[in-house]
């Protein structure tokens, strides 16, 4: 395997288990570039991002412009981001969930150009929230497509592209299992980076998995139950499902549709409550069995531990 100069581009946990690879692996990481420090947490301090965190921990040179456009909003700090990256002699600019688009002249940059790591097989599900995306429509599997970049939206030709199960699983937990085949299949393209065979993608079959706003968290009751349940594990652990009940917002965490159908009510109505779940009626009699909630300010309980605190009854109707 030859060494690569390899400048990474990326900024959240997905992306970090990436770089520590690429480390790893033994090439040398001459640039981490990242999206600028933001505030978070109950202060709202400035937090810097995962790979920031990795970059310094490491001693790598760091980058964090806000724009690469050199005719951008931010002109200074593209032309700053240029004079780096120039400096860095990258033979191989890996991105993975960075944030910024990249403008032609970053792409045309590395010797071997930019590769992209990303989180589904494309061509279905280019864009913002792919693992999101792909558990909300049902999707059977995803995987990871690495991706030789160009200037359009995840339209770039395909270098390897490995699927995966998602079974049961919510975003937490796929985001974890592809983090972990991105960094091993990443790892595979950069040992033999000029042996990569380029595939086109094909023209069918493109969606398009925008990003996930908080207002998507709002159940609504009157969607069958395996859809409801779906939305749930999508948005966990961001946004987070949630729906009124009696002046609060709960949000579910996890729930199960009930095979054999309940008495017929209205959708949200709360059917039967008990240690196993809490049965809530959807569109068509379907039912959906929350068994994961939480109160606002409350931490995440099983169904049994939340009862405790929060007298359910039969009758009750979520929003």
């Amino acid at each position: 395997m030859s060494r690569l100069r390899v400048v990474f581009a990326g900024t959240p946990e997905f992306a970090r288990v990436a770089l520590e690879a690429i480390a790893a692996a033994g090439h040398d990481v001459v640039l981490v570039m990242s999206q600028p420090d933001r505030p978070a947490g109950r202060g709202m301090k400035l937090q810097a991002s995962p790979v920031k965190q990795c970059a310094v921990a490491n001693n790598w040179p760091v980058a964090q412009p806000r724009s690469l456009r050199l005719d951008g909003k931010y002109p200074d700090e593209a032309s700053a981001a240029r004079d780096t990256l120039l400096a860095a002699r990258p033979d191989v600019m890996v991105v993975a969930a960075y944030g910024l688009i990249l403008p032609q002249w970053v792409l045309d940059l590395p010797v071997h150009g930019c590769l992209n790591i990303h989180a589904s097989l494309l061509p279905r599900w280019r864009g913002a929230a792919p693992i999101h995306r792909a558990i909300e429509a049902g999707d059977a599997r995803t995987g990871i497509t690495i991706m030789q970049m160009d200037a359009g939206l995840d339209t770039g030709d395909m270098l390897l592209r490995e699927a995966v199960d998602i079974g049961d699983d919510n975003t937490a937990r796929l985001h974890d299992r592809l983090a972990e085949l991105g960094a091993r299949m990443i790892v595979e393209a950069l040992a033999d980076i000029s042996a990569l065979v380029r595939t086109p993608q094909p023209a069918e079959g493109v969606t398009y998995a925008s990003k996930v706003e908080k207002h998507e968290a709002l159940i609504d009751w009157a969607q069958p139950a395996d859809a409801i349940v779906r939305r749930i594990r999508a948005f966990d652990p961001f946004p987070g499902a949630n729906s009124p009940l009696d002046g609060e917002t709960i949000k579910l965490w996890a729930a199960h549709a009930v095979p054999s159908p309940m008495a017929s009510a209205a959708p949200g109505t709360i059917l039967a409550v008990s240690d196993a779940g809490v049965a809530v009626a959807a569109a068509a009699d379907s039912v959906v069995a929350v068994t994961e909630l939480q109160r606002p300010g409350g931490k995440r309980l099983a169904v049994a531990d939340f009862l405790r605190g929060f007298d359910l009854k039969p009758g009750q109707v979520f929003g």
